[in-house]
């Protein structure tokens, strides 16, 4: 794939410092790879780069993934489909629901084929009985996991670190958290002495140190150490939120004119912030928060300019 395309294409993202009296001595940036594409943005391309190119080496046209009706990972897969030639499969958690919600209508318009289970059965769904019935419906296909995170996805994040050390001297690089993969990534990639916070986002997510652990070992044979979670801003669970959260969000909005994302973003700064202000950093500490995406677009779908090849 070509790293170098232009367009809509923004790498490297950019960096930009929030000065906000609350943090203290404590200097925050935000690394904003919501622009890296308009339908690609963030974590979504990076862990679907490397998939990508392997689906193409196999010789695999269909992509099949899995998410929840209001999936981002759903609708960049569709969107990524689209741009790079590959026919796509949403495999949707639940009971379908006409019209589609604004999600999955831009997934159905970029030619994504959607299909349903049902709780039970998507609790199941990497299970070898529930893969080789989507295989013998959808015939030989390229799967992706839900969230997108795989050892080549963990890959893809890693280089994110990169990007952010040529940059910035940082010393606390945060990001929220879904499935691990972006955390697994970023820590990965981080030069010695320098480490990574992970948010995540649903309730319960204690859990995502094995998953952080077990990404690692796939993708680079051993986990690292250099990466904490802090499971106290989930708000109530996955996209959920509360007055205070809302509140936060708008306040972040006026003082320093960028919306977040309620499901992600908001959460991680919101922690970010309470960390600052419990006195979690050293005075002169240089934190990158990772806006892995924004909220939901209002507009309608970007047209892709052409079809490139993976």
């Amino acid at each position: 794939m070509d790293d170098g395309e232009q367009g809509v294409w923004r790498l490297p993202t950019p960096i930009e410092e929030i000065r906000d009296e609350r943090l203290g001595g404590v200097r925050l940036f935000v690394k904003r790879d919501d622009l890296l594409h308009p339908e690609l943005p963030g974590n979504k391309w990076r862990k679907l780069k490397y998939n990508l190119a392997e689906a193409a080496r196999q010789e695999k046209r269909t992509l099949l993934t899995f998410g929840g009706a209001y999936s981002n990972h759903i609708r960049a897969t569709a969107a990524a489909g689209r741009r790079f030639g590959f026919a796509t499969v949403g495999v949707i958690r639940g009971e379908e629901h006409l019209p589609l919600n604004p999600t999955l209508a831009r997934a159905a318009a970029w030619g994504m084929r959607l299909t349903y289970l049902d709780r039970t059965a998507y609790r199941a769904k990497h299970t070898p009985a529930v893969i080789s019935r989507l295989r013998d419906e959808w015939g030989d296909v390229y799967l992706l996991p839900e969230g997108g995170s795989n050892a080549l996805a963990v890959k893809g994040c890693a280089e994110l670190s990169a990007e952010i050390d040529a940059q910035l001297a940082a010393d606390v690089v945060c990001c929220a958290c879904g499935t691990g993969g972006t955390l697994a990534g970023i820590a990965s990639g981080l030069l010695r002495g320098r480490r990574a916070i992970g948010f995540p986002v649903l309730k319960g997510g204690e859990y995502l140190a094995g998953e952080v652990e077990r990404l690692q070992r796939e993708a680079f044979g051993a986990p690292s150490s250099n990466w904490s979670l802090e499971c106290g801003f989930h708000f109530g669970g996955y996209a959920k939120s509360t007055a205070e959260l809302e509140a936060f969000v708008e306040d972040f909005a006026a003082r320093h004119g960028l919306l977040l994302d309620r499901v992600y973003i908001a959460k991680m700064m919101y922690g970010v912030f309470e960390l600052a202000g419990r006195g979690a950093f050293e005075a002169g500490t240089r934190v990158v928060a990772v806006v892995t995406g924004g909220p939901e677009p209002a507009a309608p779908p970007v047209r892709f300019e052409s079809i490139d090849k993976v």
